[in-house]
């Protein structure tokens, strides 16, 4: 559905802001964009959009290039920027039809009005702007972007300084998309939300792509599991028959690290060898990586 090929950003000032990056996304994924702020996942979604001219490298999305054939290309895209910017005095209903209009779309007055029911601002649809909360703002942001009917929809933060409930509340709408057909690009730093929701994970690090894979293959692939024995007596250090496994001492506990597909079958030994060694514990617990303690590595090794 997007194809990015050797794309480059640099500003006048000489700060490159994209280095050489290739992306494609599938058609109907959910593809979340990860990265620290100022890594050039804002710049990405622009160029993408046409809000900013590449410095140099090629875009199509949905088979048409996005400077020869930029009106095509554009009408496939809904975006849902970070900042809100609404006409403050304007109605949310007029707001969400005049933007379709922008696009060159007939009126469709049910359109618009499902749009509105499924993001829970049909009540709200006479209120001028100015008088919603910045949560009911940010609705209103992503039924602009979709009422021109897209095939993508980028959300850049799109839950930035919304509470959970409304949080929870556009996931919905963002699995509804999904499922009839839309192609959908997240930026957030809400990393457990890209970990639950996307199929695939992007992490972009000062200009450049340093990972794109499937969120379960990178959970897998890179995620560490940790075992955690409590206790039954405190030992001052771990003992030197022990001293071949990854293991520290973290107050009345012992903490095993390990890698799931290469250390799983030394577990056995380990528990064999804390018996012979005379080290007893009342309670185990195992845990495994969140994707973003695997980000913050990520980023530390680049």
């Amino acid at each position: 559905m997007i194809s990015v090929s050797n794309l480059n950003k640099v500003y006048d000032g000489g700060f490159q802001a994209l280095n050489q990056v290739n992306l494609d996304i599938k058609s109907g994924e959910i593809f979340a964009l990860l990265g620290p702020n100022g890594a050039g996942k804002t710049t990405l979604i622009s160029i993408i959009c046409g809000i900013t001219n590449a410095s140099s490298g090629s875009i199509s999305v949905g088979g048409h290039d996005i400077v020869k054939e930029y009106r095509k290309a554009r009408s496939l895209i809904g975006l849902v920027p970070q900042e809100l910017t609404n006409d403050a005095f304007e109605s949310v209903w007029n707001t969400v039809n005049f933007t379709r209009g922008l696009f060159g779309k007939p009126k469709n007055p049910d359109h618009i009005e499902k749009i509105l029911k499924d993001l829970s601002l049909w009540e709200k649809k006479d209120n001028r702007l100015m008088s919603l909360s910045g949560g009911m703002k940010r609705r209103v942001m992503i039924a602009k972007a979709l009422s021109h009917e897209p095939r993508i929809l980028f959300l850049d933060e799109p839950t930035a300084g919304v509470d959970v409930e409304l949080r929870k509340d556009m996931w919905k709408q963002v699995h509804a998309l999904r499922e009839s057909g839309v192609t959908i690009i997240l930026t957030t730093h809400y990393i457990e939300e890209a970990e639950e929701m996307a199929d695939r994970v992007g992490v972009i690090n000062k200009g450049e792509i340093i990972l794109i894979e499937e969120t379960s293959s990178i959970m897998k692939k890179l995620g560490t599991k940790q075992m955690t024995f409590e206790l039954s007596e405190p030992i001052p250090s771990v003992p030197e028959t022990l001293s071949s496994y990854n293991l520290r001492i973290d107050g009345s506990k012992l903490v095993y690290t390990y890698d799931a597909r290469e250390d799983g079958l030394r577990i056995s030994d380990l528990f064999e060898k804390l018996n012979q060694t005379g080290v007893r514990y009342k309670d185990l617990d195992t845990k495994q990586s969140s994707l973003e303690e695997i980000f913050v590595e990520l980023v530390k090794e680049r």
